[in-house]
């Protein structure tokens, strides 16, 4: 039995419309520069201390507008690899099989589920998916805008417990970081 041709392009129609949606959103790519992706956990080999350390090698894509939040589309990676607390022994050891495994694991990656408003001005909750050496966890938190006619400044802080994603066996460290995200998204 053949399809009426109206029915045919009225499929098409809807494939090409579900197949475009992310296309409505604007759409950012995530930079290195302007952007700080920072971590801080507290040490307690000797003292109490707190390490602070960055990653770069960020990249991605990002499909948002406020006005269509239900469009809206965030993945992100890091290179796990230019991991820098300022001490180069300790990124070494963290680049190690026991803590990141940056040999067989060589990205952390986020990728969004749902961006919902808050309310707050320019204020979002971002729920999404965390895989840090091959294990992913579902977190949620809020962040911030500030559109630019270039881009897009996002900013959000989170809490993740290390051992979740088995990084590092040993107690000299807290289980709990927080990761605070200052990223810069260029618009194309």
């Amino acid at each position: 039995m053949k399809t009426p041709a109206f029915i045919s392009r009225l499929l098409l129609s809807g494939l090409l419309l579900l197949g475009s949606m992310h296309l409505l959103a604007q759409h950012y790519v995530p930079v290195d520069e302007g952007s700080k992706v920072k971590f801080t956990i507290v040490n307690h080999l000797i003292f109490s201390s707190t390490v602070t350390g960055y990653f770069t090698g960020l990249k991605g894509n990002i499909h948002f507008d406020p006005e269509k939040l239900k469009e809206t589309a965030i993945e992100a990676t890091v290179a796990v690899n230019t991991i820098n607390t300022g001490i180069g022994k300790r990124d070494r050891d963290l680049m190690a099989e026991k803590y990141f495994n940056t040999v067989k694991f060589p990205v952390m990656k986020l990728v969004s589920t749902s961006v919902t408003a808050t309310g707050k001005p320019n204020t979002y909750q971002f729920t999404g998916a965390l895989t840090i050496k091959g294990i992913t966890k579902t977190i949620s938190f809020p962040f911030t805008t500030n559109m630019t006619a270039g881009g897009c400044q996002f900013n959000g802080q989170f809490v993740i417990n290390r051992k979740d994603f088995q990084v590092g066996p040993d107690n000299a460290i807290d289980d709990k970081l927080t990761v605070i995200l200052n990223v810069q998204a260029k618009k194309q």
